[in-house]
């Protein structure tokens, strides 16, 4: 195989799964480690993607690029719908809880209509509209302020101050990247705001978020990876991830997908 082909079939390996490994390239491609990590210098110095400790992950957005909301619940589609049924276990009849935009938020939202006694506080129009599509006269639901971002999360001075004094029993937080060294980011700067006010207002911080999270950084940070009680991700989480996240945060949990079931009401 010439250097070339090489490189491509490391590519689309990299852009279908979002990582790989130095030692899996050198048993499936038959060269060696030398090889392969030249293979990868080459494509990382092109921007194509970026080497990490032991492999290369698919090169990330920049760090305020911020996808419509359309594009990012395209995404990653099995992962989040098992992460949020997962999530949804942590959910009880009777408690205050917060959902943060995002994508994985709001498949959540779903998963959680049928709760009894549920207030739910959330800066998302899309996961305000998910319960006002499933009424149920024992849920209270609070829909903040502010100004409308790409991904249809409600920011700002407005969003922040109806946040402001609210206590909730658990903070679902949607992110938009995740690293050992700038924690839970968002690349919108008005949102980081809103959301680390959701942050302080939570007993119990519960991050669902999938492996394509792991190593994009936005241009502000909303929480540390101390700050999470749970980190809920999927089975692609590379291993280094899962023992940062693990050694940081007060738990990690690897959602199976379910191929074959869909949520209700998608």
């Amino acid at each position: 195989m010439l250097a070339q082909q090489r490189q491509q079939a490391i590519l689309e390996r990299v852009r279908s799964s979002g990582g790989v490994r130095v030692a899996d390239l050198v048993r499936e491609l038959g060269v060696s480690d030398m090889t392969i990590r030249r293979d990868l210098e080459v494509l990382a110095e092109r921007g194509l993607l970026e080497k990490v400790h032991g492999g290369a992950t698919a090169a990330g957005p920049g760090s305020t690029e911020e996808p419509g909301f359309a594009a990012k619940s395209a995404r990653q589609q099995p992962e989040k719908e098992a992460i949020a049924r997962q999530a949804a276990r942590l959910v009880r009849p009777g408690t205050a809880i917060a959902l943060s935009a995002g994508t994985t938020t709001w498949t959540l939202a779903h998963f959680v209509t049928d709760v009894p006694e549920l207030t739910v506080i959330t800066n998302s129009i899309r996961i305000a509209d998910v319960f006002h599509r499933s009424p149920r006269a024992d849920r209270t639901v609070v829909l903040t302020g502010g100004v409308r971002t790409p991904s249809d999360a409600l920011v700002g001075p407005v969003a922040v101050a109806a946040i402001r004094g609210l206590h909730v029993d658990t903070l679902f937080l949607g992110v938009h990247g995740m690293s050992s060294r700038a924690g839970f980011t968002t690349p919108n700067l008005l949102e980081a705001e809103t959301d680390r006010e959701l942050v302080a207002s939570a007993h119990r911080l519960v991050v669902p978020a999938d492996h394509t999270k792991w190593g994009t950084v936005g241009i502000s940070t909303i929480a540390r990876l101390s700050e999470a009680h749970v980190v809920i991700s999927d089975p692609g989480l590379p291993q280094e991830a899962r023992e940062e996240i693990s050694a940081q945060t007060g738990e990690l949990v690897i959602a199976e997908p379910e191929q074959d079931r869909q949520v209700a009401g998608r």
